[in-house]
C-alpha cells in the first residue's frame, strides 16, 4: 500500500497551477500503473475535520470528531499496488505527485495468517 500524507500548511500554499500539476501526476501515475497491471485499487480520503474518531474505554465506546491523532500531516490517500518487491512499490511511490511535498508511506499487507504478503 502506498499512503499519501498531506500538510493542510504546506497544501494551502501551493498555487492552483501547482494543485493542478498534482491531479494531473495522479491521473498520469493511475495511468502508468494501470498498463503496468500493478493498480489494484486507490480511493481519496475526506478532509480530516470531517472524521469521527471511535474509542471504547472500560468497554464504554466514546465518539469525538476529528481525526485520531494530534498531527501536522494527515492521511489522504493511497494506492494498493500489485508489485514484485518493496524496491519496486517505492520506485512507484517516487512517482506519486504529493511526494515532491510530503511522504508517501510504502507498507506491506499482512496476510490472514498474519505473515507480510
Amino acid at each position: 500500500m502506498l499512503m499519501i500524507y498531506m500538510n493542510t500548511d504546506t497544501w494551502e500554499t501551493l498555487s492552483k497551477q501547482e494543485r493542478e500539476e498534482v491531479f494531473e501526476g495522479h491521473a498520469a501515475f493511475i495511468k502508468t500503473i494501470t498498463e503496468s497491471g500493478e493498480m489494484v485499487g486507490t480511493e481519496a480520503l475526506a478532509n480530516p475535520a470531517n472524521s469521527v474518531t471511535v474509542r471504547v474505554r472500560d468497554g464504554v465506546p466514546a465518539s469525538t470528531d476529528g481525526p485520531y491523532a494530534e498531527a501536522k500531516e494527515f492521511f489522504c490517500g493511497y494506492y494498493v499496488v500489485d508489485c514484485d518487491s518493496v524496491k519496486r512499490a517505492a520506485e512507484l511511490a517516487a512517482m506519486i505527485p504529493d511526494a515532491r511535498y510530503t511522504g508517501i508511506e510504502v507498507r506491506p499487507f499482512m496476510g490472514q495468517g498474519g505473515a507480510e504478503i
